[in-house]
Formats: structure tokens, sequence, C-alpha cells
């Protein structure tokens, strides 16, 4: 692809006596030849002081401009010898990304007469060993031929060096080098959806590793394969970038690294969005034309339809329909368009839209607040389109902190520039338990997941400049709500944003450019720099706030290529002092945004232009401006107006709010009686008018409305007046199925099915239109009847015979008439013949359930010949063929209504019913339905009810009534009217129906209708089982029974008293207790104690004690008003005397506690230390009470041993006998005594008293006992258990595999100690196996199992090996076992024999050593090793030079030792010599 391109270029040339500047534009025309074609130059002199240039393409084309000479002049690209002759020119070789011209050299003489020559030299990039040059025609009159031919020749030799240069770079085998870049990535700017690749080649050695970067984040490719690819091959490297999105516009960094060092080079990418005109309304005419077929007109059906949908944030929503396309023609799809708020939906990461042919849904990901609208499906066709609309709602996520307000929503940016944007945001419907205290607005660099605050202090005002932004980074805003509770969570995101200067953004959003025409334009324009900037113009104030002020200006004229930033000054208003605000870093873009002012104050503001030659003036300042909100609350709006819509929705409409820039309206409701306010709606709505859906039916609710803009909220609006939920009434729908059912000579009787839609209200009464027939021409409509029929069938007299007529019927509520039924066919009036009964008309549905229905039905006008006898009831699914039609029932049914049952939930029937007479079955009836099998959520079900006074009745209740609704009671489904039976009492949404005297006659089904309502009925069948129950029921109520949570019961009690006592259910404070024994009525007084708590219920009766003479029956007798209750308690014979016992027992134990008493009895007790403590625990003693112990009759003294043994805490004695042995045995006692008694508790510890203790001990024992552990030793392997203690009576059995062991010289058990053990001497295989310790507990016994199999064997067996081994090693190592000194002293001259006793099996070897040098046996030293026992050295005639270290060396197989000893040789005389010297 190729396009043109605009290049502006300096050229400056240097002389040394003055400088020009000159101008000049070439065009070039470029060539894909692989080599640099001929060159044509040609120059001119003139004595001008300016110089004309003229270049002529190929195309013919002239472009002639004069350039003025410049001010300063660069270095010279003339080649001049010692003389300073030109001899030719220096051509500098450039490398590029891209083959345009990147440099340009001229030259000019140094004589009197200016003379110029331009050279323009063009090369393109070394890239794999092949370059693409241009083909360049310059045509140029400047200077002499053979001065263009030295140039020539001089870049000649200049490109074979430089080409010479990478060739050696791009070597391997060269000398190592730092990488350095011979191609860098160019920049490119790319559409959204397109691939974009980004190339550079890398010269260096070791071969550099590269990285690639996107805003300095490194890119991992493997890790996003789906979009990105890197390459690299022979020293070229790409980067792939795929599917660009807008998120992509950033700066790409490649990194080259190698032991030499690090270089880095930057592209920027740049990703376009087509341009973003008004987006076209779902009205506004769409192209069609996409069928070739002409003179086919499609009809669009929307079926399957989403109802109005609820989602709470973060979840994921699915709205769909089913369309349909008549005719259908091949290859041709309709056009399918999703809309919110009539604005067409993009594909998006949040929405996804799909269509399959049939059927179009979008799917809304992660809901959010900002998807909450109104979602419209617009099928546009060739013939026209159809849409659906329906409404979404979205209700907040729950807050993580209880009170904090809801997140803020639809977060935009706007006016964004080089390092500044402008973010707003709508406030949330929630505020939380206080009021919304300001917002915190949070940014994030695309490509990154640091978010950074963007404001210290929260702002009121829902729109923030955000500053500090870095020029050509993308970054997305998100915001968060502050109340006194906390903050709320994070807004959704805004779409990304570029810091760029807005002509740079509008240049990006350009189409693309014109096709390539191969031409390259250079334009130079004089230079500005050293020049200041002018003024800027036009400062004004966009926006004041309490927080900040936002300022904006236009650029100066006067500003050169090289950018200018700005300085902006503050001046209090009446002062003349400036003040620079942003003193530290001039800003780049012409808005800025001041914070921290004094509210109140007035100020004046100017800015100044700056650049690198310096600041420049200031701008005219603005007026003064007083720092404050210019934008005021909304007005509360005018009070809403609510009324009903739906079953579940309301209507609410309200005044306009009076404000600017208004946001929209959020709505509120309330159920009368509580204060909890509930949002309608969680974004926004400017309309005045807005529906409420989500409701619940029959609630009364309240609303009001609360209006926002940008500064905030404004007050409530007033309460609008309560409105019930439920649906407002219409008129009906149409009649349906017009047919006739009997035709005489003069009349006809025609029925017809009721609409199938009430409209909300009872169907009052149906309106018949005829009209006659002749052939195709048909008459006008006329009346029949002049008052509403209230049946669904007519008699249509006064009509003639043989002529042809059409009947429409209208139905009627309290809301008007309805639109006219489909006329009937037209039918004859002539008289019938048929024997068979007509068709039973009227059919209509009760109680409709998951599993039943009720069906009913009217006679059939028409009863034949004979009277109709019966009916037949038919069913099928809705979604069945008529062959799918079935019986409901075997026998005709002789009643006009019948249940059916056995249907399945959420399936939907229809039913007919065809009536027989003798002759036979007649037509079936119009179908019924279809009818849903679903229990309606309001409905309920009749019940029984039957109060105190013994009345019978039935209840129904209904939570939907509606205005006008009433409740009809039935009797076998016919309206009662008789009242002699029945009474029937309503009071709002309840009705009772009171039986007046129960009897058979009452028997049969009754039911009850809601009217104005959908379908709300019931049922209640009275059978005769039934009624005897309720009659049992009611006969209770009227006399009854009080009822006794207990019988009467008896307890003993301190002292042996005797408590009757027995509890009632309930009793009202007028109840009385009548006392019974034997028939003699009781009162209160010495014998007997009364008592009766009214409070509880609880009756008493106290006896202090029994005598024979209370032998017999106790009774209570109560009465409360007309119930009565009785119960007794009957205490004769043997029962009586054991109770009589258990009293006077109770009385001697009253009577021993009154003095020094054992509450517990001397017993024992076992610790864990298994020592045996007799212990007992003793009341009511004092400081002088004896406390005696005794063994065995002989009591124990003070000054006794066993006296130590006792203890006493408190109220508790015991002795310690400690480790228990039969000498401990004998008789335990404890006597207590005195003033006021004496106690006595005595222990047995001898027989089996002694036994008892040692079996508790022996539980103590085998209860202590430690898993069995195993050990190796050189002899074998032991198991071994630990215990706390051990008695020697305890039993302790081994068994192996479930077989006791005997003892033997290899197995042996035994105890050291408190450890168990079991000896295994020289183990065999035949050793594995399960291995069981039994420990006698005094009862079954205790077992500890260890298996000594697998891994614990190999372990155990190995260890045993190996310790055995060593064993035998050690015994049988050679050592030396004796006979050697330490240290021998000898008198020099004298003969040393020392022998050492030496042990080994098998025999070991022996050396001698002196200080650790072998000695051999010669003359000197002898050396011997007699009996394999004995080793023997022997030194005759020692002298001081055998003084030293010896050593005794033994070794074998098994080992070695080393026998050591000193020897010391003295010299008498020479000792003499030495004290002499000392003394």
């Amino acid at each position: 692809m190729s396009g043109s391109v605009q290049v502006t270029q300096k050229l400056q040339h240097q002389r040394h006596q003055q400088q020009q500047q000159h101008h000049y534009e070439s065009s070039c025309h470029l060539s894909t030849k692989s080599s640099v074609s001929r060159q044509s130059f040609s120059t001119y002199k003139t004595s001008s002081r300016r110089l004309q240039t003229t270049v002529k393409t190929e195309k013919g084309k002239e472009v002639v401009k004069l350039s003025p000479l410049p001010k300063r002049a660069k270095r010279t690209y003339l080649a001049m010898d010692t003389d300073k002759e030109v001899i030719g020119y220096v051509v500098p070789v450039f490398r590029a990304s891209h083959d345009v011209v990147r440099g340009l050299a001229e030259a000019q003489e140094e004589d009197v007469t200016e003379e110029g020559i331009n050279y323009v030299a063009m090369r393109n990039l070394f890239v794999r060993e092949a370059r693409e040059a241009m083909e360049v025609r310059v045509e140029k009159r400047t200077r002499t031929t053979h001065i263009r031919e030295s140039a020539e020749r001089m870049e000649l030799g200049r490109t074979m060096e430089e080409w010479a240069e990478f060739r050696k770079k791009m070597n391997p085998d060269s000398l190592t080098h730092r990488p350095e870049f011979i191609v860098k990535p160019r920049g490119q700017t790319v559409w959204e959806g397109k691939t974009v690749k980004l190339h550079c080649t890398v010269a260096g050695w070791p071969k550099p590793k590269i990285a690639w970067y996107k805003n300095n984040v490194l890119i991992d490719a493997k890790a996003h394969p789906e979009k990105y690819a890197i390459e690299s091959n022979y020293n070229m490297h790409s980067l792939e970038i795929k599917n660009c999105d807008f998120i992509d516009t950033a700066q790409y960094h490649v990194s080259a690294l190698n032991v030499k060092g690090e270089v880095s080079s930057v592209a920027t990418i740049v990703v376009k969005r087509f341009q973003e005109g008004k987006e076209a309304g779902p009205l506004d005419p769409k192209p069609h034309g996409f069928c070739a077929e002409h003179g086919v007109t499609f009809e669009t059906t929307i079926i399957d339809k989403f109802e109005v949908a609820f989602g709470h944030e973060g979840e994921t929503l699915s709205l769909g329909c089913t369309v349909i396309v008549h005719p259908v023609v091949k290859k041709y799809q309709p056009e399918v368009v999703w809309y919110r708020n009539s604005v067409p939906l993009k594909p998006s990461k949040w929405v996804h839209t799909h269509w399959s042919g049939e059927r179009a849904t979008v799917t809304l990901v992660h809901l959010n607040k900002e998807d909450e609208g109104m979602y419209t499906l617009r099928v546009n066709t060739k013939s026209g389109f159809d849409t659906y609309s329906a409404y979404v709602f979205v209700q907040d996520a729950d807050v993580e902190v209880e009170g904090v307000p809801v997140a803020p929503l639809d977060v935009r940016c706007y006016d964004a520039n080089k390092d500044y944007v402008v973010v707003t945001w709508k406030q949330p419907a929630v505020e939380g338990n206080s009021s919304i205290l300001g917002y915190y607005i949070d940014r994030c660099e695309v490509g990154t997941h640091h978010w950074a605050q963007c404001n210290d202090a929260p702002v009121k005002y829902a729109r923030f400049p955000v500053t500090g932004l870095v020029e050509g980074r993308s970054y997305i805003f998100r915001v968060r709500a502050l109340n006194k509770e906390g903050v709320s969570r994070p807004s959704r995101v805004s779409e990304a944003v570029v810091a760029v200067d807005p002509s740079d953004r509008a240049r990006l959003r350009a189409g693309p450019s014109a096709p390539f025409t191969g031409m390259i334009k250079f334009t130079e324009e004089d230079s500005t720099a050293g020049v200041v900037p002018g003024e800027p113009c036009d400062v004004v104030v966009t926006e004041a706030t309490k927080s900040y002020v936002v300022l904006a200006w236009k650029p100066p004229v006067q500003r050169g290529h090289e950018g200018v930033m700005y300085y902006i000054e503050k001046c209090i208003s009446g002062t003349d002092i400036w003040q620079r605000v942003n003193t530290g870093m001039p800003v780049k873009s012409p808005r800025f945004a001041l914070f921290d002012l004094a509210e109140g104050k007035s100020y004046s503001f100017r800015v100044r232009c700056c650049n690198s030659a310096g600041v420049g003036e200031a701008s005219v300042p603005t007026g003064d401006i007083t720092v404050g909100d210019k934008l005021d609350l909304p007005s509360a709006p005018g009070i809403p107006v609510a009324t009903r819509n739906t079953d579940t929705s309301v209507v609410v409409f309200w005044g306009a709010s009076q404000v600017k820039h208004l946001v929209g309206y959020y709505i509120e409701y309330t159920v009368v009686g509580t204060d909890k306010w509930i949002p309608c709606n969680n974004k926004p709505v400017k309309q005045t008018r807005f529906v409420c859906h989500g409701l619940t039916t029959g609630t009364n609710c309240v609303f009001r409305v609360k209006a926002v803009n940008a500064a905030g909220y404004s007050q409530s609006s007033s309460n609008s007046d309560a409105v019930v939920v439920q649906a407002a009434i219409s008129i009906p729908g149409k009649p349906t199925g017009v047919s006739l059912v009997e035709a005489v000579k003069d009349y006809m009787v025609l029925a017809w099915t009721a609409p199938a839609n009430t409209g909300g209200a009872d169907i009052r009464g149906y309106f018949v239109d005829y009209r006659t027939v002749k052939g195709d021409v048909v008459g006008k409509w006329h009346e029949m009847n002049h008052k509403a029929l209230t049946t669904t069938s007519y008699k249509a007299e006064n009509l003639k015979e043989n002529v042809f007529y059409q009947f429409q019927v209208r139905a009627m509520n309290m809301a008007g008439v309805s639109k006219a039924s489909l006329a009937s066919a037209a039918l004859e009036c002539k008289e019938w013949t048929i024997t068979v009964a007509g068709a039973p008309v009227g059919l209509h549905v009760l109680e409709v359930r998951d599993t039943s229905v009720v069906i009913l039905w009217e006679p059939p006008a028409f009863n034949g010949r004979t009277p109709v006898n019966g009916y037949y009831l038919d069913v099928k699914k809705a979604s069945a063929g008529e062959e799918g039609w079935k019986a409901a029932h075997e026998k005709a049914n002789k009643m006009k209504y019948m249940k059916v049952t056995g249907l399945k939930a959420g399936t939907s029937y229809v039913f007919r019913v065809r009536a027989q007479n003798l002759a036979g079955v007649g037509k079936p009836s119009a179908v019924l339905g279809p009818i849903l099998a679903q229990t309606h959520p309001g409905n309920k079900e009749i019940y029984v009810d039957i109060d105190d006074d013994g009345v019978i009745s039935m209840i129904f209740e209904c939570s939907d009534m509606k205005e006008g609704s009433e409740f009809v009671w039935s009797k076998n489904y016919q309206t009662i009217t008789d009242t002699s039976r029945l009474t029937i009492i309503t009071e709002k949404g309840k009705s009772r129906a009171i039986f007046n005297s129960p009897s058979l006659e009452d028997l049969g089904i009754f039911s009850c209708v809601v009217t104005n309502t959908d379908g709300i009925s019931s049922s209640y069948t009275l059978t005769e089982e039934g009624l005897k129950r309720l009659l049992d029921i009611s006969h209770d109520h009227k006399f009854p029974v009080i009822p006794f949570k207990s019988e009467m019961a008896m307890e003993l009690l301190e002292k042996g008293r005797v408590r009757f006592w027995t509890q009632v259910e309930k009793c009202t404070s007028a109840c009385q207790v009548e006392y019974v024994f034997n028939d003699l009525i009781i009162t209160g007084g010495q014998k007997y104690t009364l008592n009766f708590d009214k409070s509880t219920g609880i009756i008493e009766m106290f006896m202090d004690s029994l005598e024979v003479t209370d032998e017999g029956t106790f009774t209570f007798n109560l009465v409360d008003g007309k119930a009565k209750g009785t119960t007794s308690l009957v205490l004769i014979g043997d029962e009586f005397r054991e109770l009589q016992k258990k009293s006077e027992f109770q009385r001697a134990e009253w009577v021993r506690k009154q003095g020094p008493h054992f509450v517990e009895y001397l017993g024992f007790t076992v610790t864990q230390e298994c020592n045996v403590l007799l212990k007992c625990k003793i009341g009511n003693v004092r400081p002088e009470t004896e406390i005696i112990w005794s063994k065995d009759s002989i009591e124990i003294a003070e000054d006794d041993d066993d006296a130590q043994k006792i203890e006493r805490k408190d109220g508790d004695l015991t002795f310690n006998i400690g480790k228990i042995s039969k000498a401990d045995a004998g008789i335990y006692g404890v006597i207590l005594k005195d003033d006021r008694g004496k106690d006595k508790s005595t222990f047995n510890l001898t027989d089996a008293g002694y036994q008892a203790v040692m079996n508790e001990l022996f539980r103590v024992i085998a209860n202590s006992s430690a898993e069995i552990t195993v050990i190796s030793t050189e002899h074998g392997i032991i198991l071994s258990s630990m215990v706390t203690y051990y008695n020697d009576e305890l039993r302790v059995g081994w068994l192996h595999k479930d077989a006791k062991i005997a003892t033997s010289e290899r197995v042996k058990s035994g105890v050291t100690g408190e450890q168990l053990w079991l000896k295994i001497n020289e183990p065999t295989e035949k050793d594995k196996g399960k291995y069981t310790m039994d420990i006698f507990d005094g009862k079954d016994g205790v077992k500890r199992v260890f298996d000594l199999t697998g891994k614990a064997w190999e372990e155990a067996f190995e260890e045993f090996q190996r310790l055995k081994a060593a064993a035998i090693a050690e015994r049988n190592r050679a050592r030396v076992v004796g006979g050697l000194p330490d240290v021998v002293a000898i008198q020099e001259g004298k003969s040393l024999n020392l022998t050492g006793n030496v042990w080994g099996e098998p025999v070991p070897e022996v050396s001698w050593t002196k200080n650790d040098r072998e000695l051999v046996s010669d003359e000197r030293y002898k050396l011997k090793f007699e009996h394999g026992k004995f080793a023997s050295i022997t030194i005759t005639a020692v002298t001081t030079a055998d003084s030293g270290k010896y050593a005794l060396l033994v070794k074998n197989k098994y080992g070695k030792e080393a026998g050591e000893f000193t020897v010391s040789v003295y010299n008498p005389e020479e000792e003499e010599n030495k004290e002499e010297k000392k003394g």
C-alpha cells in the first residue's frame, strides 16, 4: 500500500563571511528498482542575492520558489583541499525505517558571487543483505558538471565504507560489541480491528536478547497468544499485534541486551476509530434491498418475547425473542438490531448479540446500572420493520458495609487534552444511611492494574477535571461515593481515553487518506528557533464550583514548531498582585483546573506562554470570578400521581423540576405502614412518567420523586396518594366461537365462549348483532338485544325461514363494551332434524391447580329428541394434534361439572364436552383453553374452623381482592341462595360460611369464587365421615374438658413428706379445685396442705407422713366455667406399703442429717498414679465434731503411721493407702459425733471388697498401658509397653496370631519395672505376624496389638542382624588387653623387656612403632609374638636415644587397636650434675 506524505525539513548552510537561508520544494518520484539510476544535475551562477531553484519531475511539473538568506548556517558539505579549493562533496549516509528522504546537502562558494549546489542523497536500509533504492531525477542549475561528478565519486566511496561496516557488524565472527539498531521500529497508525506489525533489525555480538514493552510493561506473548506474536529470525525481530483495539494505542519499546550493553528504541502505535457520527434512531429509515427477489411482501412476527427483567449487578442476563419472517426466501436474512433507550447497542465486552436465523438474543455480561433501560428488538425487512420492547431493571449489588452508598454510574470523559480530561458521572439512587458527602475519582493507565486516587478531598460536584496525565498514554477512570458510614464500591470503569491534543485526536479520527500517488512532498517554512511565543487569547472560565475553577484559552498565533507550554497566574480582586499557580511545571494543554481557592472570594486569571526561548507576555485577564457553585440544585419535582397498571406495576406521573442541565429523576416507593423507601429505578430517567415494575400484588404503596443534576439531589417531592398494586380495569377482550346450537323455522339458538381477557372486571353481559347474507352480498349490522345478556347463549327470534344470517357478539364490563367477535359463518334459519343433543355451552374453568382443574358447563340449548342424560369430558395437551383427545372418564357424568386430576404441572391443556341422550352422543362443544396447569400464587384453599362455642364454619381468604371483587359461595357449583343452611359473613379479604345446623343435608361440594380476579377459587368436599369428625370436635368445644399437661403424680420429699400434684395446660382465674380422698372432700389443715398456682396451672397437696388410714384414692376435681376436669391417683396394697416404707426412711434420713452425718458414705477410688484412696463426704460438722478413723475396730491414733495417710479438705475425708498390698486388707471405719448426734460409715476391704479395689486398680493399670513398640537387640527382637504401675497380681498374657504364647528359652515374657515385654531371641520368618498383649482390667481385659509384618518386620529384623554382627565384631576385634605400662623410666645401659597381652579372633597382626615409625626386629630391637597372645619387645643396653613414644599395634578383620607407652632413659651422672648446678 502506498500513500502521500507531506514532509517539512529545515535547510541551513554555513559560510565563513555571511549567512543566508534558502527555501525550496522538491517533488520526487519513487521507484521500486533495485539500483540507483542515473542522476542528472545542472548548476548555474547568478549575481543575485537570492537563489532561485527549479525542481523538475518526470511528470513535467515545476515548482519555483525564492528562498531568503539564512540568519545563521550550519556546517558545509563541500570537500576542500589544503588551499580551500572545492574538490567534491561529502555525501552523508542516512538511516531510516521508511522510504523517504532523510538528508540534504548544499554548498555555497566563498567568492563574491554566491553559487549554491544542492544535493539530495537518498538511501534505503540494509535488510538481509539486500537494498532498495529510489530513483530520483533532480535538475538544478547551480554549478559545473565536474563538481557533481566529484561528489558522485565521493558518495560511492562512502557508500562502500558504510556497506563494509554493516557487513562487519552483521558478521558473528567479529569482535564483540554492544547492540545497535540497524533498523528501528517505525510508529504506525491503524484502524480498529486491523493487525499491525513492528519490525526492527539489531546488530551486536554476542547475539542480543530482545524484549518488547507496552508503556514500560513487558509483553508476554506466550500468555496472550491471541493478542501478540513475537518472531526473531537472522537478527530481524518483529512484534505482531492482532485485532487492534483502541486500548492498544500506546508507546511500544524494544530493548536489545548483551554482555556489552543495552539499547532500546520506541515506536508509537495509534489505533483509530471510524468517524463517530450521530447514530440513527430506531424509527429512522433503514437501507434495505438485501433480497434479490421482487414483489415479495415480508410479514414479521415476534414470539416468545422477553418480559420485564430484573437483575443484580455482577450477574449475567440474556434477553431473547423468536422471529418468524414469512415467506422464507433462500439466502435472505432480516436485519436484527438491539436498542437501549433508542440507542443502538454495539457488541462489546459488556454486550453480546447473537442471531441464529430464528432467535435473536442479547446477553449482558456482568450487569451494571448502566445496563438499565428500555430494550428494543427491531427486525428490518424489505417490506418494513417490527419492534418489541421491555424494560430491564438492574438492582445494586449488596454493599460490603451496612449504610454506605451504592456505586455511582455512567462515568464518562470529556474535553481530553495532552495532560487534562474532565470526568463526569451520575449520582446513585441510594445514598445509604446518610447523605453523600462527596466522591473520589480513580484513574488507571491502560495496560496496568494500578489505580491512583485523583483527588485528596471528596468532591460534591458530579464533574471533576483530572490533570497531570502523561501525553500519549491511555487512561480509564472510576468513581466511588462517600458518606459517614464509609466508601461505596467503585463504579464501572469508563471508556479508555488518550491524552493527546484535540487536533491530533481529530486527525486520528479522520478517514483513510487518498491512495498513494507516488509523490513525496517536502516543505520548509521559516525557522522560528529562538522566537518567544506570543500571548494566548480568549481566556475564559468554563467551569466554577466550590472545589475548583477551570480555565480555557486559545494558543497564540506566534508559537513556532517546538510547541508551547503555559503558566497560569491568579490575582485576588481589588489587588494588583499576580501569583503564578503552576510554578513548578508548565502545562501543555490549553485547559487548567485551579483548586484550593477560597470560597466566596473573587479572582481574575491570566495565562503566559513559554518555550525554550523564554516566557511570553501575559494574556488579557479574565473578569472577576467569584468562587462558588454556578449550577444550582434542582427544585423538588411536582407531586407524583400514581395509577394502577398491572398486578405488579404502577404508572407514576409528576411535574418537571425547574433546573438547568437535568440529569434525570429517581423514583422511590414505600409500603404503607413501613418507613423503608425502595428505589424503583437505579438509573435516572428524564421523562416525567415512569412505570414502576416488580411490586407486590395487593400492597398499598406511596411514591415520591427526586431530581438530580451535576450539583446533587433535589429535595424529594411530596408523597403521592396511596395506590393498591393491582391490574387496571379495561374493556374485555372479544368473545370467541360464535356457533349455532339449535335452529327452528323462525328462530336460532346461538352460543359463544366468554373472552379470555375480562379486563380485570366481571363480564356483566353480552350484545348480539346480526346481518343477512345473500350470496356474496352482506347487509348492515343490526342489534338484536338492547338489554345485556347474562349467559353465553341467546335465542334469536323473529327470523325468516330459509334466510342466511351472520352473528357477532360483544362483551361488556364496568369499563365498557369490547370489540365485536369474529362474525359467525352464514347460518340458514331452518328447522333441524337432528335426534342427538346439541353441544354443551358455557364451558369455563375453576380451581386451577398444578395437577387438577374443575370444568363447568351449561346444558345444550337443543336436547334432541330425548332429554340429556349425561356428559362426556375430553382432554388433551394443547400441543397435541386431534388424535391426542382422551376421555377423562368412562361412564357418563350426570353433573354439569367435573374435576380433572392427574395433570402435569406447567403443561397447557384444552377441554371439550359432549352431551348424551337416548339417541346417542352429540357433537363436542367449543374447545376450552388452553388452560395452564399451574396454581395461582395468591390462591389459597378453603379450610374449616370450629370456634369455642362449637360453631362449624368454612373460611376462604383472598389477598388479591380488587375493586368490585366479591365472594360467591356455591354448593355443588350452584350459587347458594337459600340462607337457611348457611350464613355467609364477609370482611375485607375473608369470607366465612357458617353452618346453621350441620346435618346430612349439608353433604356436598362447597366452592367459593372471587369475582374480578384471575380465577381465584377453591372448594371443600364435606363427606359423611368428615361431618361426623367435625361434629365430634364441635361437641368437645361446646362441652370442653380442662386439658392436663400431666396426670396426678406423687413424689417423696425431705422429712418423708408426700406431695400429690398435677398441672393443667390452661385455666382462667375463675378455675376452682376440689380435693377428694375416698369420696371425702379434703380441706387444708394440720394433715393436709393445699396449693393451686393458676399462673402455672400446678395443683399440689402435701402430707407430712403416710399412715395406715391413708390408703385409698386421691382425686382432684376442677371446674373452670363450663369446662371440667378430673384426675386421680390410687394408692393401695403393696404399692402403698412400699411408699410408706420409703417415707419413713426419708424421715429417718432427715433426722440423721440434723447432726454430723455422711453425705457420701465411705468408698474408694484409684488415682491415675495407681494410689488407692478411701474417701467419704461429710456434712453439718462443727469444729468440736470428732472424726475417728479405725481399722479392724482399732482406732487409728494421731501418733500411728497410718495417721499420716488421713487428710481432710473441707467436707471431704480421704485415707491414702497408696500402692495397695494384701497387708492393707481390713475393715475401715469412720465415726462422726458431737452433742447433736453420731453417724458411722465402714468399708470392708477384705474378700469381695479387696477384690473390687484390685479390679479397679487393674483397670487403671491396663488403660495406662502405651502402644506396643518394637526394639531390636543383638540377641533378637523385644516387644514392650509401658504402664504407670505394675502389681504382682496383675495378669498379663501375650498372643501370637491370636494363639497364646508358651514361654521357652527363645521366647520369654516378663516385667522390668513398669515395662511389660516379650523377648524373641534369634527371630525367624515364623515369628512374623500379629502380636497381642492382653492385660486383665478386672472384667474383659485391655488389648494392645502390634502387627510385626511388612515394613515393621523388615526394619526390626535388619536392625537385629546389624546389632548381632556388630556384637560379634566387637567380641572378636583385635585389642591390647594388658601388660604394658603407661610410662617406663630406665637407666641408661640397662635392658628393657616389655610384654603385651593381645586378643583377637582371628589372631591379629602385631607391629611395634616408635614415634609413629614402625620398628623392625634386629640386633637392637628384638620383637616377638608367641602363642598368638603375647607380644614382647626387648632393647638391650638402652641409651637416651631410645627415649620416645612407643606403641603396640594389633589388627584383624574386625578392627585394630594401639597400646601406647612412653620410655624415658636417664643418666645418673647427668642428673647429679643438674642437681649440683641448681644447688
